[in-house]
C-alpha cells in the first residue's frame, strides 16, 4: 500500500490478534487491538482510526453490535470482518450493516492486504465525493455571492428568512445581477435542498413549447410529440422551480401559472389527468412587473400571486464599493484556472472599474477581468489591459477619462444606441460628481458649491447613480 493508515483490530483471539497485529505493524501501518466491544469503542473515543477489523464473535458479545456503533458515530472510518463461521447469509448481513467485505479464518495474507486497500481507496472516494458535495453547495449558497454592501446583507437575510416558506419570490433586478445565484441559493438553504433545482428561461421560448416545457405533453398532442414528455413542474416535485424572464409570459400562459401557482395542480398539454406536484416556484424579472400591470401587459392577479416576497438586487453601479471584492475574486478564480501569474490591478485601474457605470453589471465585469487576464502582459494589471468600452467611453453606460474626452461625451455626436438622452449622460455625470466628491473629502455641501448646484438636487443624483453608498468614500 502506498501509504500508512491507522487500524483497529478486534477479536477475543488475544494470539491472533497480536500476530496480525505485529504483521500489519511491519506493512508500516499504525495498529492497536481491542479484545472486547467496551474496550474497542474506548479506544474509537481516544483516538482516529482510518479502519477497522472486527471478529463478529466476540465471546458473549456480538461483533454486528460494533458494525452498527462504528456507522453510526464514525462514519469516515472503513470496517472489514472476518469469521471462522461465514455462511452466504453471514456476508450478506455484515455488508448491509455496514461492513465493506468479509473474510474467513484462516486469514490469507495477500487477501487482507488486498481488502484492506480497497476499503481505504473506497473511504476516500466517499470522502472526495462529500467535498466535492460542499464545494457544489458553497457554489450554489450565500457563500458564493460576494457583498459587504449594506443592501445586499440585508438581501442575504431576507434570503434566510424566506429559504423554507412555501410562498412564491419574486427576484427583480437588472440583467447580470445575480438573480439565478440567489435562486440557488434559496434552494440550497431550504430543506428541499435534496431535492431537484429545476431552471427555465421562459424568454428563450415561444409560447407555445412553454407550455410543454413547464407542463410537459402527452403523445400526439401535436406533430411531432411521439411519446409522452415529463415537464419541468414534475421534474421538480419535492425541489424548487425557478422562473427566469417571468415578465415574457403571454396572457394565456400567464392564466395557466396562476392557476398551478395556487392549486400546484395542472394537465398536460394534450391531456386529461390532473397531475398534482408539491413543487416550491421563484421567479425572476428584469422588468418593473408593477408597471407592465398597469400597461396591461401582465395580469394583476399573477403578479399579486408571485410579488409574496421580493428580494430586489440593486445593480453594481449602485454598490461600487463591492467592486474590489469581485475583481479579486475573479482574478483569483481566472488566473488559477488558466494558470496565469496575475496577482492584481493597479489603484487606477480600480479606480475605472469603480467609475464606470456597468450595464451589463457582475457579468459583465467577470467577462472584463477574464479577458484582461487572458491578454495580461504582467502579474499587475492596469488600465491598458481594460476593453475600449471602458477606456475610450465608446460605449453607452462608459465615462470620459480627460477634459477632450469629457467634452466629445457630453457633445451631440455621442453614440446613443438605443438610449435616451439621460441615460447617454448618465456616465460621464456620474464619473463628474464622484470626482468632486473624492476631491472635496466625500463633503456634500463643498461638492454641491463646487458643482454649483443645491445640495437637495446633488444628493438625488447621488441616489441616482448609486453614489449614496457611504464606504465609497473608502473603496
Amino acid at each position: 500500500m502506498s501509504a500508512a493508515i491507522s487500524i483497529l483490530l478486534v477479536d477475543d483471539d488475544c494470539h491472533l490478534v497480536e500476530s496480525m497485529a505485529d504483521w500489519l505493524r511491519q506493512s508500516m501501518h499504525q495498529v492497536s487491538t481491542a479484545s472486547s466491544l467496551m474496550d474497542a469503542k474506548e479506544q474509537l473515543v481516544e483516538s482516529d482510526f482510518d479502519l477497522v477489523i472486527t471478529d463478529l464473535r466476540l465471546g458473549n458479545e456480538d461483533g454486528f453490535d460494533l458494525i452498527r456503533h462504528l456507522r453510526q458515530r464514525y462514519k469516515d472510518t472503513a470496517v472489514l470482518v472476518m469469521t471462522g463461521y461465514a455462511t452466504p447469509g453471514t456476508a450478506v448481513e455484515a455488508v448491509q450493516a455496514g461492513a465493506f467485505d468479509l473474510l474467513t479464518k484462516p486469514i490469507i495474507d495477500d487477501e487482507l492486504l488486498l481488502s484492506i486497500q480497497r476499503a481505504i481507496e473506497l473511504r476516500e472516494i466517499h470522502q472526495e465525493n462529500q467535498r466535492l458535495k460542499q464545494k457544489v453547495d458553497r457554489h450554489s449558497g450565500l457563500e458564493n455571492i460576494l457583498s459587504h454592501d449594506y443592501r445586499m446583507l440585508k438581501l442575504f437575510d431576507m434570503v434566510d428568512s424566506v429559504a423554507d416558506a412555501r410562498a412564491s419570490v419574486l427576484i427583480t433586478g437588472e440583467n447580470g445581477t445575480g438573480k439565478s445565484m440567489v435562486a440557488r441559493a434559496i434552494h440550497a438553504r431550504s430543506s428541499r435542498s435534496r431535492g431537484p433545482f429545476v431552471e427555465v428561461a421562459c424568454g428563450a421560448l415561444p409560447d407555445t413549447l412553454l407550455e410543454s416545457e413547464l407542463f410537459g405533453h402527452v403523445a400526439g398532442a401535436f406533430t411531432g410529440a411521439s411519446h409522452d414528455r415529463v415537464g419541468k413542474f414534475k421534474q421538480a416535485d419535492g425541489g424548487t422551480l425557478f422562473l427566469d424572464e417571468i415578465g415574457t409570459a403571454s396572457p394565456a400562459m400567464q392564466v395557466k401559472l396562476l392557476r398551478v401557482l395556487q392549486e400546484f395542480q395542472f394537465e398536460q398539454l394534450g391531456g386529461s389527468k390532473t397531475h398534482s406536484v408539491d413543487t416550491r416556484v421563484i421567479l425572476a424579472s428584469n422588468e418593473n412587473l408593477s408597471s407592465a400591470v398597469a400597461e396591461g401587459r401582465f395580469r394583476q392577479d399573477l403578479y399579486y400571486r408571485i410579488n409574496v416576497v421580493n428580494l430586489e438586487l440593486p445593480a453594481l453601479r449602485e454598490r461600487v464599493g463591492d467592486i474590489p471584492l469581485l475583481v479579486n475574486h475573479f482574478l483569483s478564480e481566472v488566473a488559477e484556472a488558466c494558470g496565469r501569474e496575475v496577482v492584481s490591478f493597479d489603484r487606477d485601474a480600480i479606480d475605472l472599474l469603480q467609475a464606470y457605470h456597468w450595464p451589463g453589471n457582475v457579468r459583465q465585469l467577470e467577462n472584463i477581468v477574464e479577458r484582461a487576464v487572458l491578454l495580461a502582459r504582467g502579474s499587475s494589471l492596469t488600465i491598458e489591459d481594460l476593453p475600449p468600452e471602458l477606456t475610450g467611453a465608446q460605449e453607452a453606460g462608459g465615462w470620459p477619462q480627460s477634459e477632450n474626452q469629457q467634452t466629445a461625451a457630453l457633445s451631440p455626436s455621442v453614440a446613443l444606441k438605443g438610449k435616451t438622452l439621460r441615460e447617454a449622460l448618465e456616465g460621464p455625470e456620474r464619473q463628474i460628481i464622484l470626482q468632486a466628491l473624492k476631491e472635496h473629502s466625500w463633503n456634500r455641501a463643498a461638492t454641491a458649491d463646487y458643482l454649483d448646484i443645491n445640495r437637495t438636487t446633488l444628493y438625488k443624483k447621488m441616489k441616482r447613480l448609486g453614489l449614496d453608498d457611504p464606504r465609497l468614500q473608502f473603496a
